[in-house]
Formats: structure tokens, sequence, C-alpha cells
């Protein structure tokens, strides 16, 4: 899916989750800590916000990072998610990329999404309590990783899999020659997004 595409529906998104909820510009700023102007430019398609930034606003929305790149269902989805058709995201800042596997819409509590790390990249995630409370799977399919949760520290390689709650600052960090890939379960207590929930890393 083309980036043009992916930044649009972002965009959309992310204006969408936040009128549902009745949240101003102002009130979504004060309770992500993410500016007023950063939240507009993104509604207007004119940033290409950080995984870092994307996660505190959907921390605050009460969905997963996912759930940004996603398109509602209403429930009435299709149960198949193509290859061609997965939202594939990379990072601005540290250019990882993330890829929504889980047919978008879909009325279900379960998400999926693939991620690649390239060599020598940290990706960091500071947003902590969430307005929807978000379990988490790592599987590593190839490479290793080291995933920081809060103070503790874990090193993983192909076939790993750590189980999470994500309530506290998080990390990701390849340190090795070759990019790291894996697989990341996700649930949320609200469901999926469109007013359902959907964090992720």
């Amino acid at each position: 899916m083309e980036i043009a595409r992916i930044e649009a529906r972002l965009a959309h998104r992310l204006h969408t989750l936040r009128t549902e909820r009745g949240l101003t510009l102002d009130t979504l700023a004060q309770q992500s800590g993410v500016s007023r102007s950063m939240i507009s430019l993104i509604e207007r398609g004119e940033s290409s916000p950080t995984a870092n930034v994307l996660d505190k606003l959907a921390g605050s929305l009460g969905v997963t990072l996912a759930a940004l790149f996603d398109e509602p269902g209403g429930g009435n989805a299709a149960p198949l998610a193509r290859r061609a058709e997965q939202a594939a995201w990379r990072d601005p800042q540290t250019g990882y990329i993330r890829r929504n596997l889980s047919p978008p819409g879909l009325a279900t509590p379960i998400e999926l999404v693939e991620v690649v790390l390239p060599p020598a990249t940290r990706v960091a995630y500071d947003t902590g309590v969430r307005a929807a409370a978000v379990d988490q799977q790592v599987w590593v399919i190839d490479g290793t990783i080291d995933v920081m949760v809060g103070d503790a520290e874990h090193q993983l390689g192909p076939g790993d899999c750590l189980a999470m709650r994500v309530d506290r600052p998080t990390a990701f960090h390849n340190r090795g020659l070759t990019a790291a890939r894996y697989l990341v379960a996700l649930s949320t207590d609200a469901g999926r997004s469109g007013g359902k929930a959907r964090n992720g890393t």
C-alpha cells in the first residue's frame, strides 16, 4: 500500500477517533503530551510523526498504535487481508517498518502486526498507563532484539516469545548487523478500534 495513502488514512483516522471521543485538540494535547500544533499537522496530513508520537496519541485515545492506520468496518469487514492490501508504515526517524496483518475494521479483540527493525536501531516508547489496557506478545522470527519493559531487559532470539502488559515505557533494540523481524500479537480490554480499541510496537 503506497505511503501517501497510508498517511492520508492516518490523518483521517486520528481526526475521527479524536472527534468520536469528544476531545478537542487542546484536550488531546494535554492528555498525550503531544503539542496541539503537531496533532493538527498530523490530522491535516502535513507531518510525518514518529512512532513514539503516534503511540502517545494512541494511548490517550484508548487504541493501539496500529489502530491509527486502520479503517472502520462497522463489524462487517472482510475476514481476509491479502499481503498487498495490508498497511505498512515506515517510521521516519528510525526506518523501522510496521505492517498491519489483521483484516482492517474487523471486530475482534486480537490484532497481529509484523515488524522489521533495521540493524543498529532502537525504537523507544515512553507511554505509561493507557486509556485502555493493552497486552502484547512478541515472537521473534529472524534476528535478535533486546526488549526493555520498564527496568527489565529481555534478550530475544528466533523462536523466543515475550508477553507483556503495555503500561510502562518500552524499547526495542536491534544490536545486530542484519534486520530483525518479529510478530506482535495484541489484545485490548476494549476490543478493536472505531469505538473499539486496538499498541503495538
